[in-house]
C-alpha cells in the first residue's frame, strides 16, 4: 500500500505534483490571455493556420542528394519530436541548401518522435541518423543513474530543455554543435561550417538580453567567476566529455533550492559550464536572435532565430524562404 502520510506541505505538493497543477490551470490560461491582448486574437489564427500551413509545406521539402564522396559528415544535432519535427526539418533544409555541403542531420527523439515523422525525415535526409528514446534512456540509466544525479533526471524529465544537454553529451565523446529547430538559415554559415571542420572551442550565439532565470550572484558564486552575458543556446557547440556532470548536478539542485525552478535553466547552467572559457561566439549582426518585421520578410541575416514575438515572422514568411 502506498504511504500517503506527510510530515508538511512541501512533500504533499510534490506528491500531488502540485506545480503542474497550477501551471495547468494558472499561469498557462494567464499566459494565453496576455498573449490575446498583446497580439489580437486574429493575428494569433493567422500565426496558427500558418503554423499548420509550415508543417504540410514540409512534406514537400526535396530530398537532399546523397553525397557519393567518401568524406566524413559534418554532423549537427537536434532535439526533435511530434511538435517540432517539421521545423527540425526546415533548419536542416536551410542550411544544407545554403553551405552545399555533406551535412547530416543527427535527431534525438523527445519521447514523441513517431515512424510517421521518421519516415519524413529521412526522406528529406536520407543520411540523417535518429536516436531513439528506448536508446536515450539506456544511456541514461548507465551513466546518469538517477540515484546519483536525482536533479538532473528530474529536470530531464519535467523539463525537456534539458533534454538538448542530457539526452545528446551523456555517454558520449567529441565536439557537437546542436541547433534550436525554431531557426532557418539564408547565407553561408561560413563560421559555423569552420567549427564543424575544425572545432576547438565551445561556441553560442547572442542573445536580445541575459535571460537566465537566476540571479548574477547565485551563478556566479556557483561558477566561481563571471558568467558570459547574453548566451543563447540556439547554438550551442560543446566537447562532450568536457563535461563535469557532477557539477552539473550541483549545480542543477543548488539553483533549484535556492530560486526554484526556471525555464531558461538550461542556458543557466550552459552559461556556467562556458564562464571563463575561450569561446567563439556568432556575430548578433549575422546570426539573429528575435528578428523584426523588416528583416523576417527580406532577410539580411546569415541566420534567424524565431523567439517570443518574432514567431509570427517565421510562420508568415521566413519557411517560405525556402521554396523561392
Amino acid at each position: 500500500m502506498v504511504n500517503t502520510s506527510f510530515s508538511n506541505p512541501k512533500q504533499l505538493a510534490k506528491y500531488l505534483n502540485l506545480g503542474k497543477i497550477v501551471y495547468s490551470f494558472y499561469y498557462a490560461p494567464k499566459s494565453f490571455l496576455q498573449k490575446c491582448l498583446r497580439i489580437g486574437l486574429i493575428n494569433m489564427a493567422i500565426d496558427h493556420i500558418e503554423k499548420l500551413r509550415m508543417e504540410q509545406a514540409a512534406y514537400h521539402l526535396p530530398t537532399i542528394p546523397t553525397y557519393s564522396s567518401p568524406s566524413t559528415p559534418l554532423e549537427i544535432y537536434f532535439l526533435s519530436g511530434k511538435k517540432f519535427w517539421y521545423q527540425t526539418c526546415f533548419c536542416a533544409y536551410s542550411m544544407v541548401q545554403q553551405s552545399k555541403l555533406n551535412i547530416r542531420p543527427v535527431v534525438y527523439d523527445d519521447g514523441t518522435l513517431k515512424p510517421k515523422y521518421i519516415k519524413e525525415i529521412k526522406r528529406i535526409f536520407p543520411n540523417a541518423k535518429i536516436v531513439l528514446v528506448k536508446e536515450i534512456e539506456a544511456y541514461l540509466e548507465k551513466h546518469l543513474p538517477i540515484n546519483k544525479f536525482p536533479y538532473l533526471r528530474e529536470r530531464r524529465l519535467n523539463y525537456p530543455n534539458l533534454r538538448k544537454l542530457t539526452d545528446i553529451h551523456i555517454g558520449s565523446r567529441g565536439w557537437k554543435l546542436v541547433l534550436d529547430s525554431d531557426m532557418l538559415f539564408f547565407r553561408s554559415p561560413t563560421l559555423l561550417l569552420n567549427w564543424l571542420q575544425s572545432p576547438h572551442q565551445p561556441c553560442y550565439m547572442v542573445d536580445t538580453e541575459t535571460s537566465y532565470g537566476y540571479s548574477e550572484i547565485l551563478m556566479r558564486s556557483l561558477a566561481g567567476t563571471e558568467i558570459p552575458e547574453r548566451l543563447n543556446v540556439g547554438i550551442c557547440g560543446l566537447k562532450s566529455d568536457d563535461i563535469d556532470w557532477e557539477q552539473l548536478e550541483f549545480w542543477c539542485r543548488t539553483t533549484v533550492e535556492k530560486e526554484g525552478r526556471h525555464y531558461y535553466q538550461e542556458q543557466a547552467l550552459i552559461a556556467m559550464l562556458l564562464a571563463n572559457q575561450n569561446c567563439l561566439v556568432a556575430p548578433e549582426e549575422d546570426y539573429i536572435v528575435m528578428p523584426n518585421q523588416e528583416e523576417g520578410i527580406n532577410p539580411k541575416a546569415v541566420l534567424h532565430h524565431y523567439v517570443a514575438d518574432s514567431k509570427p515572422w517565421y510562420f508568415r514568411y521566413g519557411w517560405k524562404l525556402m521554396f523561392i
